[in-house]
């Protein structure tokens, strides 16, 4: 009978130690199988922003999905918002003026806290960039430079968003940042594929970005060889590394190169009380005060400097005397290298296509020559340009308004003389050169290649969704912790 039962005994362990070792392996393989199967669900990710130039603020908003690909995002632009107002370089002057500005930033950030979900704003990167007109004032009065993004910091900070910085970016890099928003919308660093998935390009090229803000203008293209210096970047994206020469040019933006043919226009008169213009078209005169030319660090202030001395200008539409006007505020003889753009400035050859945006891409079309054109046919729209009438012209271009139209005769010499005589694009050349606004509905600017060159460093929200759900998981416990209690009774019946 006790032999019996020493058996009975015997076979119940065995079982419930074959249960128990059934069990470890069911823990063990779903281990294997919930690390092997589970699946990632990555969720939208946002960015902000604010590009502060010369003449106004505009604060973007990006959008990615978490996962990113060769640890790069793919950035698409959700909105941007134009902030009314004074631009940042203009601040801490006038009171007025100030709150106003700091009215359209409210404004817009307010539009942008409701796109983003709730939940997502202490995750979203906030950052500002102050490009060349906070430059010029940062040399002109560091202290209300100093001041200007104290203050803005401050604001930005108080939002609800994760503030990086506020900042005065580099030359160079407004440059490198607009040739990667360029490029990346034209897509030329990765595309989908038949299977839906993102690779790059086969016999991926890359084109040439060209910028003209408001205080300075910019230019970058890839090079194949590594050279080295302060105008070549490297640059690495979706896995592949590119090597950029990129230069900006202060003082060469379109309004301050205009003060600066002002000033030889007034330093060229003997008389401020009637002054010629030949960059103004026939039928047009303006009475400006002598702070609006020689108020910046750009243009030279001449003796017996008044502020507040009126200049009469009359337009004269002499397109050759406009031409040798604007080609002397450039240096085309000092070059300390075998090849140079203006100013002692080394640029190798220009090569491939170009992008030319903002105010190249303004300019080109009030002379209807947007998109590609013919060196020959755009020099032929300058001179008929500049000779057109003031009456007419507003006939003609009720689009522009006239503080904008009374450029553009100087702004077609100028924009020709930077890339031909500047940057020395020719008649085949020239015809690589597209003036864009934006491409694929996005604006062109320097903002969206800073948030897909940030997104390398922001991490990915992402949540692992496993394959056997939490009941299963029940189950499986439920079973271990039977076995271990039936083992727990076994052990006290045999003591």
């Amino acid at each position: 009978m006790a032999s019996k039962k020493k058996m009975g005994y015997k076979c119940r362990i065995a079982v419930v130690l074959l249960l128990l070792l059934a069990s470890i392996a069911a823990l063990v393989a779903v281990a294997v199988i919930q690390d092997a199967w589970s699946t990632k669900e990555y969720s939208l990710q946002y960015g902000i922003v604010i590009d502060s130039g010369s003449s106004r603020s505009n604060v973007y908003l990006y959008e990615w999905p978490g996962e990113k690909q060769n640890e790069t995002g793919v950035v698409s632009e959700k909105m941007n918002c134009r902030v009314s107002g004074v631009p940042i370089s203009e601040m801490k002057v006038d009171q007025q003026k100030d709150e106003e500005a700091w009215k359209g930033f409210k404004e817009c950030m307010d539009e942008v806290s409701k796109v983003i979900p709730v939940e997502k704003h202490k995750n979203t990167p906030l950052f500002l960039g102050a490009t060349a007109g906070m430059r010029l004032l940062h040399e002109k009065d560091e202290q209300r430079s100093n001041e200007v993004l104290a203050s803005l910091k401050e604001y930005l900070s108080s939002l609800p968003f994760m503030f990086q910085n506020a900042s005065i970016i580099t030359g160079q890099e407004e440059g490198l940042y607009g040739w990667i928003t360029v490029n990346y919308l034209m897509g030329n660093f990765l595309e989908k594929n038949i299977w839906n998935s993102y690779v790059r390009p086969e016999g991926a090229k890359t084109v040439g970005s060209m910028d003209l803000g408001g205080a300075s203008t910019q230019i970058a293209f890839s090079v194949q060889e590594a050279h080295s210096g302060p105008d070549y970047m490297h640059v690495k994206l979706y896995g592949y590394a590119y090597n950029v020469y990129t230069h900006s040019f202060l003082c060469y933006g379109k309004n301050e190169a205009d003060k600066r043919v002002l000033d030889k226009v007034v330093q060229g008169s003997s008389d401020p009380a009637y002054i010629i213009n030949p960059c103004y078209p026939e039928g047009f005169n303006i009475t400006m005060k002598a702070s609006s030319i020689y108020d910046t660090e750009c243009t030279k202030k001449p003796k017996n400097y008044n502020p507040d001395q009126d200049f009469f200008m009359v337009g004269a539409a002499n397109s050759d005397g406009c031409e040798s006007i604007v080609k002397s505020i450039f240096d085309f003889k000092t070059c300390p290298s075998s090849q140079c753009s203006f100013d002692g400035v080394e640029q190798p050859p220009v090569t491939g296509e170009f992008m030319a945006y903002a105010g190249f891409f303004y300019t080109a079309r009030a002379l209807l020559m947007n998109g590609s054109t013919d060196l020959d046919q755009f020099n032929a729209s300058v001179r008929n340009f500049c000779h057109t009438h003031w009456t007419v012209l507003k006939q003609q271009k009720t689009w522009i308004s006239d503080k904008y139209l009374k450029t553009y005769c100087y702004a077609s010499h100028y924009i020709l003389t930077l890339l031909a005589d500047g940057y020395k694009f020719d008649e085949e050349t020239w015809k690589n050169i597209y003036f864009e606004k934006e491409v694929k509905e996005t604006s062109i600017g320097w903002s969206l290649g800073y948030m897909l060159s940030m997104s390398n460093m922001i991490p990915s929200e992402v949540r692992y969704i496993n394959p056997m759900t939490d009941p299963v998981f029940a189950v499986i416990h439920a079973g271990w912790f039977i076995c271990s209690i039936s083992r727990k009774k076994i052990r006290e019946k045999n003591h």
